[in-house]
C-alpha cells in the first residue's frame, strides 16, 4: 500500500512539472535567429542629425498642437461613460457626446496625417523608399531617435 501511494505521489509530481515547465515556456515563435527579417519589422532608416533635429522639434510642436485636442477627448470620452452608467440618461444628450468625440478624433486623425506628410518631406528618396516597407505609421515614434554623422 505504501509503495502504490509513493510510486503515485511521485508520478503525480513528475506530471506536475512536465505540464508546469511545458506552460511556462514563451508562446509564438520565439527569438531564434532570422525571424527578425521575417517577421519583424525592417530597420528605420538612419537620419542624419539636421534631420533629426528638424524631426524632433516638429513632433514636440506637434505633440504641443494635439495636447488640448487629446484633453478635451479624454474629458469627452469620460463624460460619455458616466452617461452612460446613469439610468436616467438621455439618448440625445448621448448622441451629442458621441459626435463630439468622433469630431475631436477626426481633428486629430487629420494633424496626424499631415505631421505625417511634413515628416515624408524631411527624408530623401531612400529613406521613403525604406518607409514604403513599414506601412501606414510613418513617422511615430519620431524615427527612434537614430541619428547618422552624414546627411
Amino acid at each position: 500500500m505504501r509503495k502504490i501511494m509513493l510510486l503515485s505521489l511521485s508520478l503525480f509530481l513528475g506530471l506536475t512539472l512536465a505540464i508546469t515547465a511545458t506552460l511556462a515556456r514563451e508562446p509564438g515563435l520565439g527569438r531564434t535567429p532570422g525571424t527578425e527579417e521575417k517577421f519583424g519589422c525592417p530597420d528605420l532608416p538612419i537620419l542624419g542629425e539636421k534631420q533629426f533635429h528638424k524631426v524632433e522639434a516638429f513632433q514636440e510642436s506637434f505633440l504641443k498642437e494635439i495636447e488640448p485636442l487629446q484633453n478635451d477627448l479624454l474629458k469627452k470620452t469620460t463624460e460619455l461613460r458616466i452617461l452612460g452608467l446613469s439610468p436616467d440618461s438621455d439618448p440625445a444628450t448621448v448622441e451629442v457626446k458621441e459626435k463630439e468625440i468622433r469630431d475631436l478624433q477626426k481633428k486629430v486623425w487629420e494633424k496626424s496625417a499631415h505631421h505625417r506628410g511634413e515628416i515624408w518631406k524631411i527624408l530623401n528618396p531612400e529613406q521613403r523608399a525604406q518607409f514604403d516597407l513599414r506601412g501606414p505609421a510613418i513617422g511615430f515614434p519620431p524615427l527612434s531617435g537614430r541619428v547618422s554623422t552624414s546627411g
